[in-house]
């Protein structure tokens, strides 16, 4: 379970208080897949931050009991200078696991080549995506975080391979997923949430958050 109970986040941009969520509760339960739509600029990574624990609320408490994955996408864990070999071994002793198996999903799934063995520094902005991806299936979790979808990769056999995974992985996880675009949310999530002006407004269906969403965008 993940639960945020009267939360609250806010920015100072330089010449107003941004705020993302004001006095917000919600919680989501295992096998209970969740998509919220919130429009550019309203705080999406900074909502998935406070749910990995990345970043703190103002005020309110975030309660998770079970395990929380980091966003895809996030990078904090992995340092440039280091190949991708010793960053996966590295990422797999932080959680616990087995180095080989770890190093071994990644090569496999990355499908790099001879740059497992470069530093991240030199990768790509695909190569680097498929990393980060690959090192979150590899990492068992409950609740997988995801935002804006699948990751920037333009490799057809990848995008399949990690397809695939993350829809087996469903089968028994459960995924936040947060973007800007309703089409995303749909293969993942059935209830549905719109965050917009500080509040996150929750739904049976995403079809009900969709025409919240199209009215408060696009009228």
């Amino acid at each position: 379970m993940l639960e945020f109970e009267n939360v609250s986040k806010s920015f100072w941009t330089g010449t107003q208080r941004k705020v993302i969520l004001d006095r917000v509760s919600f919680r989501v339960e295992l096998g209970q897949s969740l998509g919220i739509l919130a429009p550019n600029g309203t705080g999406k990574t900074t909502l998935v931050n406070m749910m990995a624990g990345l970043e703190k609320p103002d005020e309110g408490v975030i309660r998770r009991s079970s395990r929380v994955s980091f966003p895809l996408g996030f990078m904090g864990g992995v340092v440039n200078k280091h190949s991708a070999v010793e960053n996966s071994r590295y990422i797999a002793r932080l959680y616990g696991l087995d180095p080989d198996y770890v190093e071994a999903f990644c090569r496999w799934l990355c499908g790099l080549g001879e740059y497992f063995e470069q530093p991240l520094g030199t990768y790509s902005s695909g190569m680097k995506a498929r990393f980060s991806f690959a090192l979150l299936l590899a990492l068992e979790f409950d609740i997988y975080l995801i935002d804006e979808g699948m990751p920037g990769s333009t490799d057809v056999e990848f995008n399949k391979k990690a397809g695939d995974i993350l829809r087996e992985r469903l089968r028994t996880t459960t995924v936040i997923i947060v973007s800007h675009q309703p089409a995303t949310l749909e293969k993942f999530a059935r209830s549905a949430a719109v965050l917009m002006n500080g509040q996150l407004h929750m739904f049976d269906t995403l079809e009900e958050a969709k025409q919240l969403y199209d009215y408060e965008t696009q009228g």
